[in-house]
Formats: structure tokens, C-alpha cells, sequence
């Protein structure tokens, strides 16, 4: 009891604190742009006892407000009212399945006086509330843009994620498990229990919570995303065992090798057109403001991308207690850096013209924003431009703003998980506004449309 009474008095006495430094802590001394494209212009680490901590507080969005869609575009609500949509898939007949979820109980992680500050940052950027562990099915019936119908496909979850349709077996990826279920086109509801392909690095700690699964183009492995247990080697290198790195999966016996290793966080994935799986992934903080960027990167298998040791390529990072490996000289640069503390979650390869012709080739990223950062990064959708499938080095474009209030320090949501739907739209799961949102093309306005009779 004793114990109890000392962590709630530690809360209560850093809480102020914690507030004050919102904001506070060191700035930002470039421009993001300058932390984005093939070649980011790295600056050198800041060293503080405590972190930058800036998170924008969640306010939702009111009536019928919406994001800022990019010149030429459309947004709409493809869905209000869910409870922390993070992810999404599109299946064959046009429904989408949501993700709603939330990071599980984690007893072990964010101890301490930082621990205290992290929690009340969590508590702040709207991830603090129990884990609705479900995956929703949202369907358009009438066609019009709009899910009219909406029902629980899968109950009862750990903190899912990361979700795959493989002919007629849906994986989803818990936090610690990925499973597999039995699926017929246009059910509504599951209600079979899953076959656990494989066990996933779970635990008490558990510091990058979620997992995501995208089978190759045959079907026949299945890649899981898992990130790092600590920011970076912070507990040693033993609780990263099978941790900061892509698995794959063979879906029928559950044995996994290594895909690739050495990714702090990754979380979205996709198939370029010449068959090459690209990643993005959240790099480490507490470096400063401007340190280190988050990116997109194509995996080549079997290779090692820096975490702990290195990051971007050649840059040592002397925070890492545990002695190098003879591979860290064999570090890759990932291809395209996506701004520091933009936090990267959201991929998917855009499916020709369908969104705008603007956006045909490339990627689309959402960025769920940063707590580590003054001023504040992300928080936005933006476009990678690709041309004969890697991208071409021009900056990225705003896709979706106006997440962020003009302020920096309030929030109306916060894009995630990005889906192409059967019409060639783009969904964006924003799981701090409970909403999905839908881009268009923008329509001609009808004088336009009358002159091109």
C-alpha cells in the first residue's frame, strides 16, 4: 500500500510539471522538409535530461468538420462514431474492416519518472482508454460513399492490428498472436474460433504494441511487423529478442525467419509493381527536435537497417550500451526519409488515377504526429511520388491537414491506417477523431461541367 501511495503522490507532483514542459524543451532549428526526401539533411543530436514533450490534447471533430483535402480533392466521413479506428483492409466485395483498438496493459513498461511523464502524455494524445479489441465490418450498400451498415465482425481480440485476406482464411494480428479465421464473402459476423498460426513478442513491456500481417502476392508467407521494446536498447538487448524487425511467416506451419532487422518500429507495408515490399517505420527519439527522421523504405531480405546501433545508414548512435555486432558494418540507408517524429504508420501504394491523376504512382503515408517535437510534425496524410517503383526524390505532398490546430498544442484526430476502397478511394482511419474518412477526386463545379458538353 505503502508503494501505491508513493506512485500516486510521484503522479500528482509531476503532473504540473509535466503540462508545463508541453512545449517546452528544445526547438526545432530546420524546417521539416529539410528531414524528408532520398538525403535529409542531418543535423547534430540534442542531449537533454528530459525529453521535448509537445503532444497535442485530442478536442474530435464537431458536427459536420472535416480535414483539408489537397487541391483537387474531396473528403468526406465514411464512418463516425467508432472507437479508435487504427487500421484498415479492404476486402473483395467492397467492405472494409476496422481495426478498433488500443494498446494493451503493459505493467512492466514506462517505469519510472519518465514512465510517469510518458503516461500522461499517453493519457493526453487519446491512448490511454481500454482496447475495444474488435474488428468492425462497415459495408455501402447504396453506393453512395457513406457505410450505411455496420457490425462486429470479430470480437473478443487482444489489441488487434494488422489484418490479411488469403483466399478464404482472414489473419489478424493481435498483440501477441497472430491468428487465423475462417471467412465467407459477405458474412457479416465470425464467430469460429481462430487457429493461432504463431505466437508474436508480447509481454509485460510490450513498448511498440502493435503488429501488422500483409501476405506476398501468391499467398504463401504471410510478413509480420514487429517493433522495438524500448526506445532504444534501453532495457538491454535481451528484452529485443525477435523484436525490431520483419517476420516471415509460413501460414500453415507457423515457423518464422527474418526477414529483415534492424527497424526500430515498422508498422505499414505493401508490394511495389516489381514485386519488392516497402516499409515505413518510426526511428528513435530523443535526439532533439530535428533528429531522428522517420521513413519509407524498400526491404531487401536478410538486411539489417541500424536499430540499436545505428541510424540512417553510418550515424552511430553512443547511447547504446550493449557492444555492436559485426553486421552493424553492413547497415542499409533506408530509400526516403518521412520528417523526424512524424510517428509513419499508414501505407499503401496508390492504385493508379482513381484518387487524381496527381496520384497515381507513389505512396500514400499517414502520420499519426509526434509528442517529441517543438514544433509539432505529422499529423497529416501525405503522397510519396514513385516513378519505375521507388520513388523519384520529390518532397512529399499533402494529401489531408488540418488534424492539427493552428495552435500546435490541440488536435482533432489522428490519421493511421491508409486503404484503397473498391472504387479507388482513399480511406484514412483516424483513430483520434473515431472516424474514417474518405478522399475523392474533387467534382467540377457545373458551369465547368456544362462548357465540356
Amino acid at each position: 500500500m505503502k508503494r501505491r501511495l508513493v506512485s500516486l503522490a510521484s503522479v500528482v507532483a509531476f503532473a504540473p510539471l509535466a503540462f508545463v514542459l508541453t512545449g517546452c524543451g528544445d526547438k526545432a532549428t530546420q524546417n521539416l522538409a529539410a528531414g524528408e526526401g532520398p538525403h535529409p539533411d542531418l543535423v547534430p543530436e540534442v542531449h537533454k535530461l528530459l525529453p521535448t514533450v509537445n503532444i497535442a490534447k485530442i478536442i474530435g471533430w464537431q458536427g459536420n468538420q472535416t480535414p483539408t483535402p489537397a487541391t483537387g480533392l474531396a473528403v468526406a466521413a465514411f464512418a463516425r462514431g467508432l472507437d479508435h479506428p487504427r487500421w484498415l483492409l479492404v476486402l473483395p466485395n467492397g467492405d472494409v474492416l476496422v481495426a478498433e483498438t488500443n494498446a494493451p496493459p503493459k505493467p512492466d513498461d514506462s517505469q519510472g519518472i519518465k514512465g510517469i511523464f510518458e503516461k500522461l502524455a499517453l493519457k493526453r494524445a487519446g491512448g490511454a482508454s481500454p482496447s475495444p479489441n474488435r474488428i468492425t465490418l462497415l459495408r455501402d450498400t447504396d453506393g453512395d460513399g457513406v457505410a450505411d451498415q455496420r457490425t462486429t465482425l470479430i470480437s473478443g481480440l487482444n489489441s488487434p492490428f494488422g489484418m490479411a485476406l488469403v483466399g478464404d482464411t482472414l489473419y489478424v494480428a493481435d498483440t501477441d498472436a497472430l491468428l487465423a479465421f475462417p471467412y465467407k464473402a459477405g458474412e457479416t459476423t465470425i464467430a469460429d474460433k481462430p487457429r493461432k498460426v504463431t505466437d508474436l513478442p508480447g509481454g509485460p513491456i510490450n513498448h511498440h504494441w502493435t503488429k501488422n500481417v500483409i501476405a506476398s502476392p501468391d499467398g504463401s508467407k504471410l510478413y509480420v511487423t514487429i517493433g522495438s521494446n524500448s526506445n532504444v536498447d534501453d532495457r538491454g538487448i535481451a528484452a529485443e529478442k525477435d523484436r525490431a524487425m520483419i517476420w516471415e511467416v509460413d501460414p500453415k506451419t507457423g515457423a518464422h525467419t527474418v526477414y529483415a532487422a534492424g527497424i526500430r518500429n515498422p508498422n505499414g507495408m505493401g508490394w511495389a509493381s516489381d514485386g519488392k515490399l516497402w516499409t515505413v517505420a518510426n526511428e528513435r527519439d530523443e535526439l532533439g527536435s530535428d533528429l531522428v527522421p522517420d521513413y519509407l523504405t524498400s526491404v531487401q531480405p536478410g538486411g539489417f537497417y541500424g536499430w540499436p546501433w545505428r541510424y540512417w545508414g553510418s550515424h552511430v548512435d553512443k547511447r547504446v550500451k550493449d557492444p555492436a555486432p559485426a553486421y552493424v558494418d553492413d547497415t542499409l540507408t533506408p530509400d526516403y526519409a518521412l520528417g523526424a517524429h512524424t510517428a509513419s504508420l499508414g501505407l499503401v501504394f496508390s492504385s493508379g488515377q482513381h484518387v487524381s491523376p496527381a496520384f497515381a504512382d507513389g505512396v500514400f503515408v499517414g502520420q499519426h504526429g509526434s509528442w517529441n517535437r517543438n514544433p509539432a510534425s505529422g499529423y497529416r496524410v501525405i503522397f510519396v511520388p514513385f516513378a519505375h517503383g521507388k520513388p523519384t526524390g520529390a518532397k512529399p505532398i499533402d494529401v489531408l491537414t488540418g488534424f492539427l490546430a493552428p495552435d500546435g498544442q490541440e488536435t482533432h484526430g489522428r490519421p493511421v491506417g491508409v486503404a484503397i476502397d473498391k472504387g479507388g478511394a482513399l480511406l484514412v482511419a483516424d483513430d483520434g477523431g473515431n472516424t474514417v474518412w474518405r478522399v475523392t477526386g474533387a467534382p467540377m463545379p457545373a458551369p465547368i461541367r456544362t462548357a465540356m458538353r
